[in-house]
Formats: structure tokens, C-alpha cells, sequence
């Protein structure tokens, strides 16, 4: 007998819930999906890792798996939403209180770290996954980046820079240093915001001179 595809197994089961037979599914073992599949991705990589193992490593059987996401892809792009998601909350949240261009800046960027530190596994998907390497769903997550990155782009492009100092090299430095704190940031060193402050400082009295 022929199985039944992903999407005719969600049509199945709304269809079920419609005539009563069994009461409405919760969708509560998505958000554990995420974490093992953003878990997994950045150990591994999204090319070694499968959609059975993502199951195997919340309890769940393989097929089942398919109830909340069609294909890998689409979990990809899942967990690359949610890490924007987290981290992009975290900079507007940051930057709202502060009106002066470089502490902005500062506060833009003490986010960002603080969000990569705090969802490592999700931060690691968005940092080492580029967009060639998602399969179907490569045009949103370069449309995630872009917009998210957007972000910096308005903040540094605020800032009195000296004539010849390009903004997109500026926002190539903070970036690199700040994605690369997966590598060279550990807990009880400086917090986030003592990072940020000498990022900024580093870059800011030789522009000012």
C-alpha cells in the first residue's frame, strides 16, 4: 500500500477534528522539534543530520515528524525564523531607550550577543548556514539575513563617519567580531555589554581622530 504523503496526513487529521472524531491536536511538540532540529543542525550541519534523527532525538516516531513539517527544508527555514525571531526582538528592544547614533550602535550590538549567547544553538544555524546551502528555502533565509541585517545597516549609516570610511566595511567588522564570540566568548568573562561598550570605543576614537 502506497503511504500517504506529508500533506494528505494534515489533511487527514483536520478533517478528523472537523467531524468530531477525536478532539483538536495540540501543536506542542513543535517547539521541542525546533530546539532538537537547531540542536542538531549546528553540531552537525543541516546536510548530515536527518529527519530521523531530529524525531529520534525528541521521542518521536519518524513519520510523525511529518505532521508538523513537510521537509527538512521547511524545518530549516523554521528554525532560521526563530533565531531571527529571538535575536532581532532583543536589538529593537535595546535600541528603543537610546537616541544618540553610537549608543545605538552599542546597544544594537550588546543585543545581538547577548541573543547568540543565549540561543547558541539557534545562533549557530543562522551564523554557519548561508543561504546556497537551504535547499528550497535558500531565497527566505537570504531574505531573513538581509532584512536582519538591515537593522545594522540603518544604525551605522546614523553614525557621522569620516569622509572615505565606507558603512558596509564598518557593519562587516562588527558582525565578524560579534558572530565570531561562538568561537572566543566564555561565561564569567566580560558580560555583553562590557563586549559591545569596547567594540564600539575600539572603533569609534580612531574615527573621531
Amino acid at each position: 500500500m502506497r503511504r500517504a504523503g506529508p500533506a494528505a496526513v494534515r489533511a487527514l487529521a483536520a478533517t478528523q477534528d472537523t467531524n468530531g472524531a477525536r478532539p483538536p491536536r495540540q501543536d506542542n511538540r513543535r517547539a521541542h522539534l525546533l530546539d532538537a532540529a537547531a540542536k542538531l543542525f549546528g553540531e552537525r550541519g543541516f546536510h548530515a543530520t536527518s529527519m530521523r534523527d531530529i524525531a529520534k532525538a525528541v521521542g518521536m516516531l519518524s513519520g510523525s515528524i511529518y505532521y508538523h513539517f513537510e521537509s527538512k527544508d521547511e524545518m530549516l527555514l523554521a528554525v532560521y525564523e526563530e533565531g531571527v525571531r529571538r535575536v532581532a526582538t532583543a536589538v529593537e528592544e535595546a535600541v528603543a531607550g537610546e537616541t544618540e547614533p553610537w549608543a545605538r550602535l552599542e546597544a544594537a550590538c550588546a543585543a545581538h550577543l547577548r541573543g547568540l549567547i543565549a540561543c547558541r544553538d539557534y545562533a549557530r544555524v543562522m551564523i554557519q548556514t548561508a543561504p546556497d546551502q537551504a535547499g528550497s528555502a535558500r531565497l527566505r533565509v537570504r531574505e531573513l539575513r538581509r532584512n536582519y541585517e538591515a537593522r545594522f545597516r540603518q544604525l551605522i549609516e546614523a553614525l557621522t563617519l569620516p569622509p572615505g570610511i565606507d558603512p558596509s566595511y564598518v557593519r562587516l567588522l562588527l558582525f565578524g567580531a560579534l558572530n565570531w564570540s561562538q568561537v572566543w566568548y566564555h561565561p564569567g568573562g566580560d558580560p555583553p555589554e562590557v563586549v559591545a561598550r569596547r567594540f564600539i570605543d575600539t572603533l569609534r576614537m580612531p574615527l573621531q581622530h
